[in-house]
């Protein structure tokens, strides 16, 4: 007998791809999966926080009190070594203050920033951070990190919403952060925001479940 998904969930953002990526993550919950678009919400969350952990948590709120509705989101960026872990909080936001970077901007700038840097310096990570916010009872937050080194140049595939896993290079299997070559045993084994997911999971069927 088929269950029927009565519950909701709220994926809140704004990006495409991270909702696509999340919701097939979290597909084997009994759950009706909505966007904020589903919500008829446009209003957007003013990230003020300092740290990944701080907007996520913001953010989940946010949309959570809008939508009556348990949400799950995220926020995360790239933190190169050379840099003190920049642009961080600002990896969206790196180049132009009062707007979102496009990604072609982002992973040209990046290119000339790291251009002459030795292959030892070039250390980096994609690290994201999730909140899982209930309707009742504590917020829940889980992350997941991804190293590896920036590219002297980009991959040629590019997934839009994803400028730097075109240009984070993962020496160890020899392939960029890019689902379009890696296969899907390596995107189970190093996809970060999916790691970070599989251990917010049992928080959310429970909740769900409650």
């Amino acid at each position: 007998m088929t269950q029927i998904k009565s519950k909701k969930l709220l994926i809140a953002t704004t990006n495409p791809a991270k909702f696509a990526e999340i919701k097939e993550t979290l597909s084997d919950l009994p759950v009706e999966f909505v966007s904020l678009t589903d919500m008829g919400i446009t209003q957007s969350a003013e990230e003020t926080g300092k740290t990944f952990e701080e907007n996520a948590l913001l953010k989940a709120k946010f949309y959570s009190g809008l939508s009556g509705l348990p949400a799950v989101t995220d926020d995360g960026g790239l933190e190169i070594d050379m840099f003190g872990g920049e642009p961080g909080v600002h990896s969206h936001r790196w180049i132009h203050k009062d707007r979102e970077d496009t990604d072609e901007e982002l992973i040209n700038f990046t290119i000339m920033r790291m251009d002459k840097v030795p292959l030892e310096k070039r250390g980096a990570q994609l690290r994201v951070v999730l909140a899982f916010v209930p309707l009742k009872g504590q917020a829940v937050i889980r992350e997941g990190t991804i190293r590896g080194i920036i590219a002297e140049k980009a991959s040629e595939y590019r997934r839009k919403g994803f400028p730097y896993r075109s240009l984070l290079y993962i020496p160890e299997i020899g392939k960029y952060y890019n689902d379009d070559e890696l296969t899907r045993e390596e995107i189970k084994k190093y996809n970060h925001r999916r790691r970070a997911l599989q251990e917010l999971k049992p928080f959310i069927r429970k909740t769900l479940s409650a």
